[in-house]
């Protein structure tokens, strides 16, 4: 049975999960750890993410959830445990995002010893590292260590793909990292911009988000490409969104005051946990602190597309070749790290939702 076209939970014991047809929310599948991505490929399997920042521990960092709503350590388990290894095929060290990309491999986002708020990075520690594999042999095709893009601040957090481009932002130390997939090349660009640094605080359920007593700070972070390619939209979490010329982006040549001409204020969106955008260029944004999804046309034009409660810190979004819109609903901001007292205040299973809006997915 394919995961896509099937709700269910797997909670301890992967039990399906009836929905309500007349629901807006369809549960597709919960768990007792926090995730924080799904990726659904074309063929109907589901992948999930799990940060370090959700506690829980006690299983993989990436897993395939099958039919029947278990998740198994993808590629497999031994990337999924660490075993003192130290070279770029060192298995996950701190996983943040996964997606699986125009090329139809699974990309995953791994901020190597790196941590959000933390110290800086030590010297000669785990770098960050883009890896990509394919679903069916599991194996990796892609090993692209960053750190010749990042700085001792750096924590690597998103990705998005534009024909040879790869782009990747930078949420510890405010940049745009553009990677050339053929040349190999990297370049930081836009550092310390206003369109990729947190410049006011983060809200969540009504609450100012902190951690360790200060307000959090989560620059550079969401970003989407126009289905034309044309434009980058990125915002850092707490907002507001910008958008730029992909050709902008990727010129080496253009000097860095000329390439922040380029940018432009879009929308001006609340505290964000993640986004998507479907193949008519619409984008979905998360709104956290009122627990609802925004629906941004091409022209700005805004509206609710849903408002709930259980959309506790929607993450990473996605839209299935179904045009099926995946919601994790991860709680993120409940979570002992982002808590004044350090205490985790998660009410454990965390779900992803799906709505069934038979979107134009992005191809």
């Amino acid at each position: 049975m394919a995961v896509a076209g099937a709700l269910f939970a797997s909670g301890l014991a992967g039990q399906p999960v009836q929905a309500c047809a007349r629901e807006a929310l369809h549960t597709a599948w919960t768990s007792q750890r926090v995730l924080n991505a799904v990726a659904v490929a074309d063929n109907g399997r589901m992948f999930v993410s799990f940060p370090y920042w959700g506690g829980g521990g006690g299983g993989p960092s990436v897993a395939e959830v099958d039919a029947q709503g278990v998740p198994h350590a993808f590629p497999d388990a031994r990337w999924n445990h660490v075993d003192g290894t130290k070279d770029d095929l060192q298995p996950f060290v701190r996983v943040n995002a996964l997606r699986i990309g125009p090329d139809g491999l699974l990309w995953v986002v791994d901020s190597g010893d790196a941590n959000v708020g933390g110290p800086p990075n030590p010297m000669g520690g785990a770098p960050a590292r883009l890896l990509a594999f394919d679903i069916t042999t599991g194996q990796p095709v892609h090993v692209i260590s960053l750190r010749a893009s990042s700085t001792q601040h750096s924590y690597i957090d998103d990705i998005r793909f534009h024909n040879d481009t790869i782009f990747v932002t930078d949420a510890g130390d405010p940049a745009l990292i553009v990677v050339n997939q053929r040349t190999g090349q990297q370049r930081r660009v836009l550092a310390h911009d206003r369109s990729t640094t947190d410049e006011r605080p983060m809200y969540a359920e009504g609450r100012l988000l902190t951690t360790g007593g200060h307000p959090a700070r989560v620059h550079a972070d969401q970003l989407e490409v126009s289905p034309d390619g044309s434009k980058l939209y990125f915002q850092p979490s707490s907002g507001p969104l910008w958008v730029a010329p992909t050709a902008a982006l990727e010129n080496p040549d253009l000097p860095a005051q000329d390439l922040a001409r380029t940018v432009r204020l879009f929308y001006n969106t609340p505290t964000t946990g993640g986004t998507a955008i479907d193949g008519d260029g619409n984008l979905y944004v998360s709104d956290v602190n009122r627990l609802r999804i925004l629906r941004l046309t091409p022209q700005g034009k805004v509206s609710t597309l849903v408002r709930d409660k259980r959309l506790v810190w929607a993450d990473a979004m996605w839209i299935d070749s179904h045009g099926t819109l995946w919601i994790p609903a991860v709680q993120l901001n409940r979570t002992a790290s982002f808590q004044p007292d350090g205490k985790s205040r998660l009410r454990l299973p965390v779900a992803i939702y799906t709505m069934d809006l038979h979107l134009r997915p992005v191809r």
